[in-house]
């Protein structure tokens, strides 16, 4: 399997994660689970958004019966933009593109992962 982008979700500032959204969007493309990237600091250390991540993920699950893979998302912004850039591309005005983008990555990781 290859991971490929689906788009992204918009959330405004101070609004609560689009769950809905997120369970709308993955009964539309028949999803068996979810993968979600922890935020974790530099060091590997859980930061403040980790908690927010982790119950994201619990209200993913009490509300589909999926299960969540939560997978470690340092780095994969900078991966995206380093490719961007050595294709000659521009990240600006992209965050949505370059988002999709590194969240690919990080299913990637997760398929590569379970198929070991």
């Amino acid at each position: 399997m290859i991971a490929s982008p689906l788009g992204f979700i918009i959330r405004r500032a101070g609004k609560r994660p689009p769950i809905a959204e997120i369970i709308r969007r993955s009964e539309a493309v028949g999803a068996g689970a979810f993968v979600l990237g922890l935020p974790l600091d530099d060091n590997g250390d859980e930061t403040a958004r980790c908690l927010e991540v982790r119950q994201v993920g619990k209200e993913l699950e009490h509300r589909t019966g999926l299960t969540t893979t939560l997978v470690d998302e340092r780095y994969s912004t900078a991966t995206v933009l380093r490719a961007v850039k050595e294709m000659g591309g521009s990240a600006r005005g992209r965050k949505g593109d370059i988002d999709a983008l590194a969240a690919t990555i990080l299913l990637q990781q997760a398929l590569d992962a379970a198929r070991r």
